[in-house]
């Protein structure tokens, strides 16, 4: 049987891409484990994608500004090779109008108001009167350009989804989960249809701070052990997503509401970062999964080959 090739798909480095802690521990692993992986840039026009069994997102954390583009590699990669996630559950997550459909099927998320171009004259009435409340957009990453307000901000506010609405993006209007200062967010990460580890990271969006400006995406980082209604929460949203018994890798988001229960702020389907530096035990666990997913897409080609000599 030809190798195992796995691609770990990641983006171009730049100064305003995060790095990928899980990389070289992956790329390590798999290849300590005997498959040949390797990490490849999603917006390489060399590649040829159908020479890998499998083809992970890892890193494509600039995704969120070129999302037509991505999107198209992600339905033409998976033309020709195994793709995961899978096209479907790709698209629905790009977009955080995913937050209404969870609130639909009744799993608690954060309550979110979105105001695309052509509401822009209704944007001031649209906004809380009282109380803080967060502006950022329905597709993003990274808490690039999201920015908590007051309701003395209104003008900068308006400012924000107006610049917003300019590079054709839909807004969000969310409340400022005021608990997440308190109890932090939790990110459950699931591997392989099962849950994987936890983690806890404090609050991102300090007050005062333009949406322009570079935020600490996971600052305070601790393992973390999910409690029962965590989990709960976290498998229903799940269940939500379209495709859901073909999920590879998923990672809820979760914070408190004013009464301490865990709701959804964010699923990240698409390139999370899994945290594995974090809970290093994981590693094997993942390793292994990546290992038998690709060595199974291997041999089914393989069989299907010989089915057609």
């Amino acid at each position: 049987m030809p190798e195992v090739k796995v691609a770990l798909v990641t983006t171009r480095p730049r100064p305003e891409i995060n790095t990928d802690h899980d990389m070289p521990l992956l790329l390590a692993a798999l290849n300590a484990a005997g498959v040949t992986a390797s990490s490849v840039e999603w917006d390489d026009q060399s590649t040829d994608w159908s020479q890998y069994s499998l083809v992970l997102i890892r890193s494509t954390w600039d995704y969120t500004w070129r999302s037509s583009e991505f999107l198209e590699w992600v339905d033409r990669c998976s033309r020709v090779t195994t793709l995961l996630n899978p096209p479907p559950v790709v698209h629905w997550s790009s977009d955080k109008y995913y937050l209404a459909r969870l609130t639909e099927a009744g799993v608690p998320a954060v309550p979110t108001r979105y105001l695309t171009r052509d509401k822009a004259s209704s944007v001031t009435a649209a906004l809380p009167n009282t109380d803080e409340f967060v502006i950022k957009p329905a597709v993003g990453a990274g808490a690039r350009y999201a920015a908590r307000y007051t309701a003395d901000d209104k003008h900068a506010a308006v400012q924000h989804i107006c610049h917003m609405h300019d590079e054709g993006l839909t807004a969000m209007v969310q409340p400022y989960m005021s608990r997440v200062e308190v109890s932090g967010e939790r990110a459950l990460v699931f591997f392989d249809g099962s849950f994987l580890h936890a983690v806890r990271k404090n609050a991102v969006l300090a007050s005062n701070v333009p949406f322009h400006h570079r935020k600490v995406a996971h600052p305070g980082l601790e393992p973390w052990a999910p409690t029962p209604s965590e989990l709960d929460v976290a498998t229903r949203a799940l269940s939500v997503v379209p495709d859901a018994q073909q999920l590879f890798y998923a990672r809820v988001d979760l914070v408190d509401d004013e009464n301490g229960r865990p709701t959804v702020m964010e699923l990240e389907l698409i390139e999370p970062n899994l945290f594995l530096a974090v809970q290093p035990s994981s590693i094997e666990t993942v390793t292994r999964a990546i290992s038998e997913k690709a060595l199974h897409v291997q041999r089914t080609r393989a069989q299907r080959v010989a089915e057609h000599i």
